[in-house]
């Protein structure tokens, strides 16, 4: 099964920006779709995006314009940039397939932490 690790979280200002990356054991390439989610304290996980193997994006109203998700097959990772970011974006960042989110199986995650 393949292993997805999360990195690229820290702490930033509000505006300012961060990428994540999300490194896949194996290739990437032959898995369709693979997401992003958050969790905030006190709160359900929510997606924040989505690409596909064709390269279509999806976004939540929340994040749309200043979250983009990109993959790069050759590296097997996927990215998200975030920009403009706001303190209601602090959360734990995760990347996964919708396989593994129906098992209900997660990784470690990555912190954001964005201050006012």
């Amino acid at each position: 099964q393949v292993q997805l690790v999360e990195s690229g979280g820290g702490l930033v200002q509000v505006g300012g920006s961060l990428r994540l990356s999300c490194a896949a054991s194996g290739s990437l390439s032959s898995i369709p779709t693979i997401e992003w989610y958050r969790q905030a304290p006190g709160k359900q996980r929510e997606l924040v995006a989505r690409i596909i193997w064709d390269g279509r994006t999806t976004y939540p109203d929340s994040v749309k314009a200043r979250f983009t998700i990109s993959r790069d097959n050759a590296k097997n990772t996927v990215f998200l940039q975030m920009n403009n970011l706001r303190p209601d974006d602090t959360a734990v960042y995760y990347c996964n397939t919708p396989t593994r989110r129906a098992a209900d199986y997660w990784g470690q995650g990555t912190q954001v932490t964005v201050s006012s």
